[in-house]
């Protein structure tokens, strides 16, 4: 089979042709319809999209590892705009616990007439860019920039996929005064699972036990995804994930960017990607 490098555009927005459609993306802001107990994992790109797919996973089966054992990530908590989207969604049992990278412009119309939940993840947008660069060595559907350099202004421009990152963000952060809306911290989740955690299952009304609670912190750590394959993506063809670039979970930690900026280069990015106009005290500028 041979892997396409293109793109499919809505309202701006870009995302790789391979997993979607200009059909996909219409049927999630216009077509799909949103039931009351939906919960929407919400990202920009590298944000900690497959970590909330399995924490939500463990939170709705009590702790109880067996889902994220059996199931693919993808099947558990599908993409709501990806190609095959509707058939697995509409199909997924209640409560529904549904993956998006779509900025709020895009997101379902039906959503604002329900009591359904979000959770949108945000991370530090240096981190990000260094792990989207790695992902797109990797991922063959997406065009990638071997020079780093290069990839950072791919980063800030319009044709990056999903839009800008400060405008994903500044975005959603028009929801923050919602009751059914939490904003979620990659940085601050890495440093204390387990209160987080609670704070998870509180906003969805999910009364878990100590040991459940501690099951979830567990079985959702870096390593415990990174080596289960139903989580890291090791199971997908060469020819969708060129595995010699590197493996689907790298790091999983906070502040890799220093790696790869000088200073210099850091305070252009931080002005370049809008970060200094987002008050989030856990982006850590």
């Amino acid at each position: 089979m041979e892997m396409t490098q293109e793109y499919c555009e809505l309202e701006g927005i870009k995302a790789p042709f391979f997993v979607h459609s200009r059909e996909s993306l219409y049927y999630a802001w216009k077509e799909f319809q949103t039931l009351d107990d939906d919960v929407f994992n919400v990202t920009y790109p590298k944000s900690g999209t497959t970590w909330l797919q399995d924490i939500l996973s463990l939170i709705y089966s009590n702790g109880d590892p067996t889902p994220i054992k059996t199931q693919y990530s993808w099947d558990r908590v599908p993409w709501l705009e990806q190609r095959k989207s509707k058939a697995q969604v509409e199909n997924l049992q209640s409560p529904r616990l549904i993956t998006t990278h779509l900025p709020i412009q895009l997101f379902p119309q039906s959503f604002y007439k329900t009591k359904a939940k979000v959770i949108y993840t945000v991370r530090n947008p240096k981190d990000i860019c260094v792990s989207l660069y790695h992902f797109s060595l990797v991922a063959q559907f997406m065009d990638c920039r071997e020079d780093f350099q290069e990839f950072v202004s791919l980063f800030h421009s319009k044709d990056i996929i999903f839009g800008r990152w400060s405008e994903h963000v500044k975005g959603w952060l028009t929801m923050k005064d919602n009751p059914n809306f939490l904003l979620f911290s990659y940085d601050e989740m890495l440093k204390d699972p387990k209160s987080n955690i609670i704070k998870l299952c509180k906003f969805l009304g999910k009364d878990l036990d100590d040991a459940a609670i501690n099951s979830v912190v567990e079985n959702s750590s870096f390593q415990v995804m990174k080596s289960n394959d139903k989580s890291n993506y090791s199971m997908v063809p060469d020819f969708i994930f060129n595995k010699s670039f590197g493996s689907f979970h790298r790091k999983g930690i906070s502040g890799d960017h220093k790696q790869y900026f000088t200073p210099a280069q850091e305070k252009e990015f931080e002005e370049l990607s809008g970060m200094k106009d987002i008050n989030l005290p856990f982006l850590q500028i």
